[in-house]
């Protein structure tokens, strides 16, 4: 048995952290499916600027917009949507099977609209409704300004997939905006179960102290840190708050471990999948670490967060602040996808030009 079939059957999700027109058009992604467990898939605005810019894939579909008079942002959407429609399709099966809590795919809002909450949750609204798949996830940063759109967005019935979140203080307030939407829908009447997933970014911590502490607490942070995590996703879910809303009909928000690729070329590159072996989570992997921990990854039980307290305690010796820096890979994050997207445009624009001037 593959150790991605064994970290399933162990109740984790395994996600693709990629989307590619080849790897659709290829089969690629069902064979994913088929033989790797793979349950679902996440996007991002650096993603679909990669995929499209290194790949003449997608030039029929912009040429078929250009010609209907489409352009820039309004353009990408439309053909993002039609690599996402069809992933929403391939894991259908999944989100049947498993009455919704699986097969899900996700699909980011401009993050330009970061400040504007009103702005944010009509992109989510038109989004999801453009999509007509219910096992689409729209992702909403969950930074201070994103978390009003979050609520908003869980009251009106989208389900939500909260990125850019890096510590347990961010993942309480992404999960108090979630617990506020469905809290408002029971007081309204309305079905509490809205699907959503908490993303909290792994390996970026390490990363970012890689050359700042001693040799011995390098590639520790990050796990430190979702320990900590994990705890205050355990404590929520045993709480009386929770399990109220749980007797109504909500389900829980899942946990989701992100940026799970080994950026150390001397640490193990299955190192975060192994170590964050978690029930009712999930864990999406870049598409080389996924086939990775196929090929020579393994189970070695389930995580805990037992001595994450310790770890951190030494991370502040060394001089780290934690909540400093958590705010700072928060902010780096949503700049990096601002830049992704502005790239993104460019990229479009571009390639409308040139297939203008050749159609």
């Amino acid at each position: 048995m593959k150790a991605t079939q064994r970290l399933h059957d162990l109740g984790q999700s395994l996600w693709l952290d990629n989307i590619t027109r080849d790897l659709l058009d290829g089969g690629t992604l069902q064979r994913y499916i088929d033989e790797l467990s793979v349950t679902g898939l996440t996007s991002n605005p650096t993603i679909f600027n990669q995929a499209i810019k290194g790949s003449s894939a997608y030039d029929d579909s912009i040429r078929e917009r250009l010609e209907a008079g489409k352009a820039g942002e309004d353009l990408f959407f439309e053909v993002a949507l039609e690599d996402i429609i069809r992933a929403t399709d391939l894991f259908r099966p999944a989100y049947d099977r498993t009455n919704g809590v699986d097969g899900w795919v996700s699909l980011e809002v401009s993050p330009l609209l970061a400040h504007d909450t009103a702005s944010t949750l009509a992109a989510a609204k038109d989004l999801y409704a453009r999509a007509g798949r219910p096992n689409l996830f729209i992702k909403i940063p969950g930074t201070p300004e994103g978390l009003p759109a979050i609520e908003e967005a869980i009251f009106a019935g989208i389900s939500i997939n909260v990125t850019l979140l890096f510590s347990s203080a961010q993942y309480e307030a992404a999960a108090d905006a979630y617990m506020r939407g469905v809290e408002r829908r029971i007081e309204a009447g309305l079905d509490p179960y809205v699907a959503s997933v908490a993303s909290v970014f792994v390996s970026r911590w390490d990363a970012a102290v890689k050359d700042k502490v001693p040799a011995e607490l390098r590639n520790k942070l990050g796990l430190a840190i979702m320990g900590r995590t994990y705890a205050a996703y355990q404590k929520l879910l045993m709480s009386p708050r929770w399990q109220r809303a749980f007797n109504l009909g909500a389900r829980p928000q899942r946990l989701l471990w992100a940026s799970t690729g080994t950026k150390d070329p001397n640490a193990p590159d299955t190192l975060y999948i192994q170590a964050l072996a978690a029930p009712l989570t999930v864990n999406t992997m870049p598409e080389g670490t996924l086939k990775a921990f196929a090929d020579h990854g393994s189970v070695e039980g389930l995580m805990t967060s037992e001595g994450a307290e310790e770890m951190l305690a030494r991370f502040a010796q060394a001089g780290i602040d934690i909540d400093a820096l958590a705010a700072r890979l928060q902010d780096e994050g949503a700049k990096s996808f601002v830049a992704s997207w502005n790239e993104l445009m460019g990229v479009i624009e571009q390639k409308s030009a040139a297939l203008q001037k050749v159609g």
